[in-house]
């Protein structure tokens, strides 16, 4: 299996300030879009086994409870401008 590219999703909670992962769990944006919005869906928390949160060097996995997030992005690069939102 190819290494997957990786991407930057930054999750906006109520209340606070952006968090921003990069992640290669996904082979592209449609495929993370997809799994955000079905962990959504399911009310369900979304987990990262492949991320790196605020540009660390080690990857970890990573828990994101979705209960308080308003909205998501999901780049293959960091801009204000670039990305798909969910």
């Amino acid at each position: 299996m190819a290494d997957n590219t990786e991407m930057i999703i930054r999750f906006h909670p109520v209340g606070g300030e952006d968090v921003a992962v990069m992640t290669s769990d996904f082979p592209g944006p449609d495929e993370a879009v997809e799994a955000i919005a079905r962990a959504l869906d399911e009310r369900r928390s979304l987990i990262l086994t492949r991320a790196r949160y605020n540009r660390e060097a080690d990857e970890n996995a990573v828990l994101i409870n979705l209960a308080n997030v308003v909205s998501v992005r999901v780049a293959r690069r960091d801009s204000a401008t670039s990305g798909q939102y969910l």
